[in-house]
């Protein structure tokens, strides 16, 4: 059973930013999303696909102190830094399967009453650097992405540089990975991801 890019993600120091950084790149700016409060984060959503969209997530002023590394590395973001697509997920039905050492553990995680299962790593951090996927199993086959509106955005390509792209490519493999949208490595001094996103106007790329 392969696994399938599920959403790309735009970590940021504030909602502020990162819907900024959405909006110039796409000329669609997100909408409304939720509050996580296992993580102290929130976010916002946009509809790339039925089955895909697009995350802007940071850490919420407003919640209490978690006692565990907050996801997609956002411990580490200096505040005065910009707004970047910085990691994606890859949804499963069979998370431990496809789970590999670089991806972490797999967790239980809930919200509202809706339950899934997502992997993590000690430190919170994306998989290497960001270059490979955090995995998810939700509990039912509803995705999130079929209630949002749909504004003609359409995620075409994932483009990511890597310093191993071989460890990349082998990660993917594992996980059974497959080939829509077109997930592009190459080899690059730092980890650096861009979307390639078809829109009204023609393909933007998010970065």
């Amino acid at each position: 059973m392969p696994s399938h890019l599920d959403h790309i993600v735009v970590v940021a120091p504030s909602l502020a930013s990162g819907a900024a950084l959405v909006e110039q790149s796409l000329g669609v700016p997100p909408g409304p999303g939720r509050k996580h409060p296992h993580m102290g984060t929130h976010n916002l959503l946009l509809s790339l696909g039925p089955s895909v969209y697009l995350e802007v997530v940071a850490i919420d002023p407003d919640a209490p102190p978690v006692a565990r590394p907050r996801w997609f590395g956002l411990d580490h973001v200096p505040p005065q830094s910009a707004a970047r697509l910085a990691a994606w997920v890859a949804n499963t039905e069979d998370i431990h399967a496809h789970t590999s050492p670089p991806l972490g553990v797999v967790e239980q995680m809930e919200r509202e009453g809706l339950t899934w299962q997502m992997t993590s790593t000690a430190e919170g951090q994306p998989p290497l650097s960001g270059a490979a996927p955090l995995l998810i199993q939700r509990a039912t086959h509803f995705h999130p992405a079929s209630r949002l509106p749909d504004v003609g955005l359409r995620l075409r390509c994932l483009r990511i540089q890597h310093p191993r792209p071989d460890d990349v490519a082998q990660v993917l493999a594992h996980m059974a990975l497959a080939d829509k949208p077109e997930v592009v490595l190459s080899a690059g001094a730092s980890c650096v991801l861009a979307a390639g996103i078809e829109t009204p106007q023609g393909i933007r790329w998010l970065r």
